[in-house]
């Protein structure tokens, strides 16, 4: 019976050096996986971690998008006038306005377009912690999940406001964080041909630019169809984020353009 017993706890003893092993062993290759990610993906410049502002590419592509965090008066005629130019855009949306709009949300989705997360609440991220951060993501991102499918992965922050911590937070949780290089303030009300102007003149309207616009803006909508024209006009293809980003093998310059390694 000794003999017996002594065998059980030797096989015993066995297993958990087997799990043991197996664990560090499953670590390592854990690691390992990051360290290949991060030396293949790397928002770092210097000393900060930088959302993408634009992209650095010989394509003449320039990626549109909006914000939709208020009002939704204009939301079908823009979706309108990019079904009649065929151009496809990325809309960032926050929890509220998703729950409050969510068939605009499905038609958004079944046009095409990408569907981006602008956080739950609207709030400052780089006020928040990390706890606060995941959740802003995490909440809009299951309500859109349950309502049209998708995975988000594209991320812009409220007022534009980040800091190293919230880059890399939305990174943890699966999103390529999202800024912009062309501003059309129009969210200024300033008026239709203001919105042309800035767009269309922008010192830094050039391939992989990223253009901000908001669905919510008075004069937006009524500027949209001039503003297509007047970019196809300097040979821009529009296109929405998600194509015109690199996934993997790219490193930030100190402005925050993404480029290709």
């Amino acid at each position: 019976m000794k003999l017996v017993g002594r065998m059980e706890s030797l096989l015993i003893r066995h297993r958990e050096i087997g799990l043991m092993f197996l664990c560090a062993l499953l670590v390592l290759v854990g690691s390992m996986r990051f360290q290949r990610s991060a030396a293949a993906a790397s928002s770092r410049a210097g000393d900060r971690e930088l959302p993408i502002y634009c992209v650095d590419t010989e394509k003449k592509q320039v990626g549109l998008s909006f914000d939709a965090a208020w009002g939704n008066e204009d939301t079908q005629q823009i979706l309108d006038i990019l079904a009649a130019h065929n151009v496809h855009v990325t809309f960032f949306m926050t929890g509220g306005w998703v729950e409050s709009y969510p068939e605009d949300v499905k038609k958004i989705q079944a046009a095409g377009h990408d569907l981006g997360n602008h956080s739950e609440n609207h709030k400052n991220m780089s006020q928040l912690s990390k706890e606060e951060c995941i959740s802003e993501l995490m909440e809009v991102h299951n309500k859109v999940k349950e309502l049209t499918g998708v995975e988000m992965n594209l991320f812009r922050p409220p007022y534009g406001d980040y800091d190293n911590d919230v880059v890399l937070t939305a990174q943890e949780c699966g999103y390529y964080p999202i800024q912009w290089s062309v501003d059309s303030l129009d969210w200024k009300n300033y008026g239709v041909q203001s919105i042309l102007d800035t767009v269309l003149k922008h010192k830094a309207l050039d391939n992989g630019a990223i253009i901000l616009c908001h669905n919510g803006a008075k004069y937006t909508a009524q500027a949209l169809d001039a503003l297509i024209t007047g970019l196809q006009e300097q040979g821009y293809e529009i296109v929405p984020i998600s194509r015109l980003i690199y996934r993997e093998n790219y490193h930030m310059d100190g402005t925050g353009k993404q480029i290709a390694d």
